[in-house]
């Protein structure tokens, strides 16, 4: 976590080095204009929107390492691999209801394009696919 922080803090002054030099350049590259209409403001405002962004997620960062009380599994040179994994859940690699899902999902995206009469279509395969999702170990072969 400490390394994400650093990391993420030198992110912040590269981008910001970054951003100074950019306009720099862009104020030195139209020597005939006043400095600031030769500032190029949309790649200038997009670098300083970068340096933000790496401040805010370095800041955010620190204070949730500030606020686990601990060290991370992953900070610890001793930890083993088994130490940091986490509980993921149950799934089900047999299971053609995703697939389904996805395909309810296309047909209301063509009905977005081709006409507004598949969107009905879509949203009922939709819940179907929900429905089967949800309840496919109360049936069949996967019972339980």
């Amino acid at each position: 976590m400490k390394t994400n922080i650093n990391l993420w803090w030198i992110l912040t002054w590269f981008f910001l080095l970054c951003a100074v030099v950019y306009t720099g350049w862009s104020i030195l590259a139209h020597p005939d204009l006043p400095w600031y209409n030769g500032i190029e403001w949309v790649g200038s405002t997009a670098l300083l929107f970068t340096v933000f962004m790496g401040a805010m997620i370095a800041f955010y960062v620190g204070r949730v390492h500030k606020a686990q009380g601990g060290e991370l599994p992953e900070d610890t040179l001793t930890a083993d691999i088994d130490d940091g994994e986490p509980e993921v859940g149950e799934f089900s690699p047999w299971s053609w209801w995703p697939l389904v899902l996805a395909f309810s999902a296309a047909i209301a995206m063509i009905g977005l394009a081709v006409g507004q009469f598949m969107i009905p279509i879509g949203f009922a395969i939709f819940i179907v696919a929900i429905v089967g999702w949800v309840y496919e170990y109360y049936r069949g072969y996967f019972a339980r």
